[in-house]
């Protein structure tokens, strides 16, 4: 009862997956089925009528283009040369079965590859494949080429023309606009902030909280993730990291001084982040720049607040105070490069930071791509993985000549996962799937025999239950019913007989164990083992960054070289973390324990990265007290010992059971030891360099509070 209900409130409100397939699966079916009869029926073209049909098909059945039907739409305007390219390309290499092969294999890897750039081209790789997968086989017809392009043309403009206009999707909540509601939940806190008892309540701070965990890749539909590796998406990922960071310092700021009033110098910085975020949350919403630039502003009484304090627990709030600033100014350069790409004229304090806006889209996308070549990247290895499998499955099919060949590589695409347990999940609904579909094909085409004028009645209505129910009810019931599908399809190309049905069930079975072998041997466990490496070189890195940025604090006059070199490593392992934390939320996983909290190790990348930034822009070059650089030194070593600890602690999984915990012990282990830290003990006279570099070891110590918590859970017997 329970189910029906929801499905009606569904179909009530047009939420949901139910009303959001059913829309898919009737811009689907007007597309494919309008273009194949026009095509068959109207010009008597049967190879226009397949390739218009298969290209509508390819784009929005097997494709998993993220997005509203108008997002959708624009991004297959922009396929539509690469469509029409590999239409050609598998005509001509289809020669020979090695020229064939060869083509797969390439083709296949480059598709494949080009997840990295983000989950649009990611969703449209499958339906790319099956562009280049169906004229890639025999026979040679070079000559129809004209007409398989009007085909595929013809297809995927229906197609555009049916997402852009039938049915309209409701619009969402775009990614923008949440970074604008956090910057204004960041106002409102600045302002709270500002009066007695200058520390948030409990609600404010909750509505922070939520403000930001709305900012979070994985509670934002998957075509709102700035994931691109534009100049603008680069932009709007750093606006809401950027964003996340100053709410946690705003929720996080130190209470001033009992029995003392605040510094005026402090009430008038967070009167300035509370202008400066107003405006920004302006800019993000509305597009346009407000005419105070209170960016620049904040600088001036950053400046101000530097004026010393004269207890230790109000240097540790001034400190804090510029530290919220910096993230502020942080936040408004980022969202004025996303909305004005390059515009926006960050001024030269900002260079390293918004080291993107300095280079071209090409050499961005370089970026991107040579960052995931390597076989530590999981996007390259799905890339291997796949063109492999492509290739193993094109010398079958063309050393036997297996009818229907590419129905084999089909499957190989849509069946195949990143995981050996995924797969051989999936490839089991899909044989039973497909021989229930099978079934039903063979006793349709027995008793109709002939009758096209029948086959052409249900193909719509059929095709329009497969792409409502399939995307629904799973794989094994897309496989029975796209295979009833095919089977009306070539029933009206040319004369079949319930033989049809039993080919397209062989088909399915090679493609689908050319998929398991070839998980099997190429990265069987996906992510999982990736992460746990990526993981650990992440933490590894950040160690060493901790150490090297606290001895250019503490000792300014000896400035080590592998400065740059160390921001530069945390950056890249980062890239390559994400990555494999992005591909890893996205399998289905059956760990035998509670997992690590995967997701606190890279914050903890980012909160080194950002925070060694500010901790430098604090040192002024004056060298500190002997006690003061030994304390910091102390305190950064103790630090840089727990994120190794972390580290090994993350490498391990890989070595055990699939979702198994790391190396026995107490989780206090990943910890600094426990001693007081030298912000409890400061020396009277510290500057202010000592207490932002003790901030930013405290988050850290926060940080590994929280990854030695996940550890605790994956240990427990719970």
């Amino acid at each position: 009862m329970r189910a029906l209900g929801e499905l009606e409130r569904e179909l009530r409100t047009g939420t949901g997956p139910v009303p959001a397939a059913a829309r898919r699966a009737v811009r689907t079916t007007l597309a494919a089925c309008g273009s194949f009869f026009v095509f068959l029926y109207g010009f008597d073209r049967p190879i226009g009528a397949t390739y218009a049909l298969f290209s509508a098909v390819s784009l929005a059945g097997l494709a998993r283009i993220p997005g509203t039907g108008r997002q959708r739409a624009a991004v297959m305007v922009k396929l539509l040369p690469v469509a029409c390219f590999l239409v050609t390309l598998g005509t001509f290499l289809a020669v020979r079965t090695w020229t064939a092969v060869l083509g797969m294999a390439v083709v296949g890897f480059c598709l494949a590859f080009s997840a990295a750039a983000g989950p649009r081209p990611a969703g449209a790789a499958p339906g790319l494949q099956l562009l280049y997968i169906l004229p890639s086989f025999p026979p040679y017809l070079p000559h129809t080429l004209g007409e398989r392009l009007v085909g595929t043309l013809a297809g995927l403009l229906l197609l555009v023309l049916a997402e852009a206009w039938i049915l309209p999707d409701p619009r969402p909540v775009t990614y923008a606009e949440r970074a604008a509601g956090a910057a204004a939940e960041a106002a409102r806190c600045a302002a709270a902030l500002g009066r007695p008892p200058h520390v948030l309540a409990a609600p404010a701070a909750d509505r922070a909280r939520a403000a930001a965990e709305a900012l979070r890749p994985s509670h934002v539909p998957e075509a709102e993730r700035p994931a691109g590796p534009g100049l603008r998406e680069r932009a709007m990922a750093h606006t809401g990291l950027t964003a996340r960071t100053l709410l946690s310092r705003l929720r996080n700021l130190p209470a001033p001084p009992a029995g003392r009033e605040p510094r005026q110098a402090g009430l008038d910085l967070l009167g300035a982040v509370r202008e400066s975020t107003t405006g920004t949350a302006t800019l993000l919403r509305d597009g346009r720049r407000p005419p105070v630039d209170s960016a620049e502003l904040l600088r001036l009484r950053a400046r101000n607040a530097r004026i010393p304090a004269d207890l230790p627990e109000s240097r540790r709030r001034q400190a804090a105070l510029l530290e919220v600033a910096d993230a502020t100014v942080a936040l408004r350069t980022a969202a004025e490069i996303a909305v004005e790409g390059r515009g926006a004229h960050p001024d030269a304090d900002a260079a390293d930071r918004f080291w993107y806006v300095r280079q071209s889209t090409p050499r961005l996308w370089w970026h991107r791509l040579a960052a995931h070549t390597g076989p530590r990247s999981v996007h390259f290895q799905n890339a291997v993985r796949i063109a492999v499998a492509l290739a193993v499955a094109r010398t079958v099919a063309g050393l036997d000549s297996l009818p229907h060949g590419f129905w084999a590589m089909l499957a190989v695409i849509s069946l195949t996962r990143t995981t050996a347990v995924q797969t051989r999940e999936t490839v089991r609904s899909a044989l039973i799937g497909t021989c229930v579909g099978a079934l039903a094909a063979g006793t349709v085409l027995a008793l109709a025999r002939e009758e096209t004028t029948l086959y052409a009645i249900v193909l719509a209505p059929l095709m329009l239950l497969t792409f409502t129910l399939g995307p629904v009810r799973g794989v094994g019931w897309a496989q029975a019913l796209f295979t009833l599908v095919v089977a009306l399809v070539f029933a009206q190309l040319s004369p079949v007989t319930w033989q049809l049905a039993e080919v397209r069930f062989l088909d399915v079975l090679i493609g689908s164990a050319i998929g398991i072998v070839c998980g099997l041997f190429a990265w069987p466990r996906g992510a999982h083992d990736e992460l746990g490496r990526a993981v650990a070189r992440l933490l590894r890195a950040c160690a060493d960054d901790v150490e090297t940025t606290t001895a250019v604090v503490a000792a300014p006059g000896r400035l080590p070289q592998s400065t740059g070199d160390e921001e530069h490593r945390v950056r890249t392992t980062l890239t390559m973390a994400e990555s494999a934390y992005a591909q890893y939320q996205s399998e289905t996983q059956r760990p035998v324990a509670p997992g690590a909290d995967w997701q606190a190790a890279v914050m903890t990348g980012h909160h080194v990265l950002w925070g060694g930034g500010r901790v430098l822009g604090s040192a002024d070059g004056s060298p500190l007290a002997r006690s003061e650089a030994a304390g910091l030194r102390e305190y950064a070593a103790r630090v840089a010992a727990g994120l190794r600890r972390a580290a090994a602690a993350a490498d391990v999984p890989r070595k055990t059971r699939h979702g198994a915990p790391g190396p026995p012990g107490a989780p206090e282990a990943l910890l600094p030891d426990t001693l007081p830290a030298p912000t409890d003990a400061a020396p009277p006279d510290a500057g202010l360099a000592y207490f932002a570099t003790t901030a930013w070891l405290d988050s850290l110590t926060a940080d590994l509070q929280l990854i030695a918590s996940g550890r605790a859970a994956a240990q427990s017997p719970g």
